[in-house]
């Protein structure tokens, strides 16, 4: 399973990527609005610089003429970029109109496997249910990354699964498990993903072994 980056911190990005782990990035208006000093563009074009995997960018219209604006824009910037579509009427549109123009998308917020099913149709490269959101309003959300895993493999379509709305490490395992494509995860999931108490403290505790060895043998050396 390729595991993507959601954010639009630079730091974050280069810190994922330095661990070699980092398979694309995703970003929306919400991440954006976090960023000071830059515009939407620059803050693209740094990212597909350091990470040459998918870099998903959002359009913000609600109307076809708007969205193909937009994401013929942002398709221009770099040979990576893929443009974030909201499911929606206009969106299915706009995403089938984009895959004739050779534009890959992914399509953001499904909370269906019927959402992610006429995606696929339309033509979108990624599909994105949101597992935590559909969580919070106690649904299984990976009930929807299984059936719609399910429905690509079965009917052989072309385009992958892309958990988001991750919150935690075991959404991370649930989703390779169910066979997605692809998991976003936040920075944070990240290094709960690296970290477990038993190896934290586990280094802690050789070290400190290590450490009293070499006093004992340096101490039989002066004796």
């Amino acid at each position: 399973m390729k595991l993507f980056l959601d954010t639009a911190e630079i730091d974050e990005i280069r810190t994922v990527n330095a661990w070699g782990v980092l398979d694309g990035v995703t970003t929306n208006p919400t991440l954006f609005s976090k960023i000071k000093g830059k515009t939407y563009d620059e803050v693209l074009q740094e990212i597909c610089a350091i990470n040459k995997g998918p870099v998903s960018a959002e359009v913000v219209a609600d109307d076809v003429d708007g969205m193909l604006k937009e994401g013929r824009h942002f398709a221009k910037l770099a040979d990576n970029i893929y443009v974030k579509v909201a499911m929606s009427e206009n969106g299915l549109e706009a995403m089938n109109r984009f895959r004739a123009e050779g534009i890959k998308t992914n399509c953001t917020l499904i909370f269906s496997a019927n959402q992610g099913l006429l995606a696929a149709k339309a033509g979108a490269s990624l599909l994105s249910p949101f597992v935590g959101r559909l969580d919070d309003i106690n649904e299984e959300g990976m009930n929807v990354i299984r059936e719609l895993v399910e429905i690509i493999t079965i009917h052989e379509i072309e385009a992958e699964v892309l958990t988001a709305s991750v919150r935690h490490p075991r959404h991370v395992t649930d989703a390779a498990l169910a066979g997605s494509h692809i998991a976003t995860l936040p920075f944070k999931v990240f290094q709960q993903m690296v970290h477990h108490p038993l190896t934290d403290k586990g280094i802690v505790q050789f070290k400190s072994d290590w450490e009293t060895a070499r006093a004992a043998i340096a101490a039989n050396a002066k004796g």
